[in-house]
């Protein structure tokens, strides 16, 4: 047993309240793929939005569809995921922070996420606006619509014709910052440190940060422990460690 994941299982022994922050990297490896680098940023904004959905509702699905949803509903959730999951059912975690709007944590297993990007599991008619929390309407093989009026849904977090995106996103991201101020201990495992600014700005002076990540990010500095190797391992190592000990 190497003696990171040792020490990281100390460290999750002492903390009373320990928080995951999960990244792209954990999406990324396990198939989801790269939107604006698909569509050019510039295009990105105009499939972003409530006109393009009600003009090409299909083709919006199916750019849905290829960039996130195959990986979310045919792959499903990777090693890290489920395992994130079963820590939070042990109660050794206390919740999740992540950039990923894909579900796959929630598809998991894991209850208390704050996806401060925004979710596939918050949406809204392009229409009426009426609002839906379930991310399976996306896992029906055709673009999902509204049952009230039939007009085209879509996430909110793309939704940028009224205040109501603004809203969903403050009220995600301040979920972020609330864990992350009741945190003793804040693993972060597959991100490069996206808006970390405003999530990690409340983290207590006490709190300790581990990083699991094969490379350097800008979270090496602050981080009291920094283990270089693959996040499933590592995770796999303190699972075995608690089922044995």
């Amino acid at each position: 047993m190497k003696n990171e994941y040792v020490k990281l299982k100390e460290y999750m022994e002492q903390s009373g309240k320990t928080v995951a922050v999960t990244g792209a990297g954990i999406s990324y490896l396990y198939g989801m793929r790269r939107l604006k680098k698909r569509v050019g940023v510039r295009s990105s904004r105009q499939v972003f939005s409530a006109s393009y959905v009600r003009q090409y509702p299909d083709k919006f699905y199916t750019l849905m569809r290829d960039t996130f949803l195959d990986a979310t509903f045919v792959k499903g959730p990777s090693a890290v995921h489920k395992q994130l999951a079963k820590l939070e059912q042990s109660g050794q975690i206390f919740g999740i922070v992540t950039q990923n709007m894909d579900c796959l944590h929630t598809v998991a297993g894991s209850k208390n996420v704050a996806e401060f990007q925004g979710s596939f599991a918050d949406n809204i008619c392009i229409d009426c606006q009426s609002r839906g929390y379930d991310y399976n309407v996306w896992n029906q093989g055709h673009m999902p619509r509204c049952e009230k009026c039939g007009a085209p849904i879509m996430p909110t977090s793309f939704y940028t014709e009224s205040d109501v995106r603004n809203l969903a996103l403050q009220k995600a991201m301040q979920k972020a910052i609330n864990m992350i101020a009741e945190a003793d201990l804040v693993i972060i495992i597959g991100t490069t440190g996206f808006r970390s600014e405003e999530y990690m700005s409340r983290i207590r002076p006490s709190a300790r940060i581990v990083q699991i990540n094969p490379s350097e990010t800008k979270f090496d500095a602050a981080a009291d422990l920094n283990i270089r190797a693959d996040a499933a391992e590592a995770l796999d190592a303190v699972i075995n460690q608690s089922e044995t000990g």
